[in-house]
């Protein structure tokens, strides 16, 4: 393996993605948005129930009847601190899900439809690499890039969370255990099956919009899980999370495996 040629395809491709303006745009919002601002909106929402003498202990009995699972693990909070616990920790763990994942696909879609757009395939195909080598140059660079922004994510919701409920909480509650696991477990392995999908369905595609059309479908299972997590159909415990992230690294390296083996760029000129 030509493992020079294979990082420096992959450092290509990820300067691409942090010169993207309309992508790294559309994901610092999305950050911001759901792991800046929503912990704040949660704080100051409580505050203003205080103000005006709303309790929210009927709010709580209404997340015990959506999620029984969640009793054991709220017992010893107070009203506003089932709330938080309720809100930022559990009800927002499959939301994060999405965030390597969109990435990915995202970062994926223009793996060799974006090359076709920009003019630059001829080139990249002439490179002194086997197809395997290029293959995984293009698995690489976006499972690096989706999970530098699954980590950061991870790390500033953290932050984000901690400040804006100390008031309520006194004292640094998150990450739980859980959120470990998924942040170092499952959110790592998602990219890896986003991208070895959307690799070989980019190599087909004419442009970027008919990969991410095409790759979009990924998000279904993930969709699925949010609705079956806020519905109280499903609670993602610690077991949970270990046995979907296992299921996601097996099916993500025999998706790579596959792809490595199928993948060869004389069909990319004919796609």
């Amino acid at each position: 393996m030509n493992y020079r040629a294979i990082f420096a395809i992959a450092r290509k491709d990820i300067k691409v993605v942090v010169q993207n303006k309309n992508l790294t745009t559309i994901i610092v919002v999305l950050i911001l948005i759901v792991f800046g601002l929503l912990p704040w909106l949660m704080a100051f929402g409580l505050n203003l129930l205080g103000a005006v003498g709303v309790s929210v202990d009927s709010i709580n009995t209404m997340f015990a009847r959506v999620a029984p699972a969640l009793l054991d693990e709220l017992a010893g909070y107070n009203a506003n601190q089932t709330a938080i616990v309720f809100i930022l920790v559990y009800m927002l763990e499959p939301i994060f899900m999405l965030i390597p994942l969109m990435a990915s696909l995202t970062i994926a879609s223009d793996s060799f439809a974006g090359e076709k757009e920009r003019k630059t395939l001829e080139a990249l195909l002439y490179t002194p690499t086997t197809d395997r080598e290029l293959f995984f140059a293009k698995v690489m660079s976006g499972w690096l890039a989706a999970v530098a922004i699954s980590l950061f994510s991870f790390i500033f919701y953290s932050v984000m969370v901690n400040a804006a409920s100390w008031s309520y909480m006194q004292a640094i509650f998150f990450p739980n255990a859980t959120w470990l696991v998924l942040a170092l477990w499952v959110s790592t392995g998602l990219p890896g099956l986003a991208i070895g999908l959307m690799v070989l369905i980019s190599s087909r595609a004419q442009g970027f919009q008919d990969a991410s059309q095409l790759g979009s479908l990924a998000m279904v299972p993930i969709i699925l899980l949010i609705m079956a997590q806020w519905s109280g159909i499903l609670f993602f415990d610690l077991g949970l999370l270990l046995l979907i992230g296992a299921v996601i690294w097996v099916f993500a390296a025999l998706l790579v495996w596959l792809g490595s083996r199928s993948f060869h760029r004389d069909r990319i000129f004919t796609a």
